[in-house]
């Protein structure tokens, strides 16, 4: 399934809300989060980081992954903890209105 505009950089923060995490290990964690219906392609995935290092709501260092591979490894700051906190209760918000208007919709069809 695609993702929706504006909800990939809230998914990346929400990743990175329990643990520093390589952008692989961001990938997978919303692949398995969601039970394969979100995937997220490279291209978007390391964009959005890099978008939200600037936003300063990460930051990154170099570490060494699972494989004993050199990979940056990504961690939430307080300025994007604050910032997933406000993004996820706007799509909160938004979401709890489309389910208003489908609900009728579910139920006659």
């Amino acid at each position: 399934m695609e993702l929706m505009k504006g909800t990939l950089d809230m998914l990346v923060l929400r990743a990175l809300a329990n643990e520093a995490q390589h952008g692989y290990g961001v990938s997978e964690w919303i692949r398995d989060r969601t039970g394969g219906a979100l995937l997220v392609q490279d291209a978007a995935l390391y964009q959005a980081l890099r978008r939200l290092e600037e936003r300063g709501q990460v930051e990154a260092e170099w570490g060494l992954s699972e494989n004993n591979r050199r990979a940056r490894y990504y961690r939430l700051t307080p300025a994007g903890r604050k910032g997933l906190r406000t993004e996820a209760a706007a799509w909160c918000r938004y979401a709890e209105a489309v389910f208003q208007v489908l609900e009728p919709l579910q139920r006659e069809v």
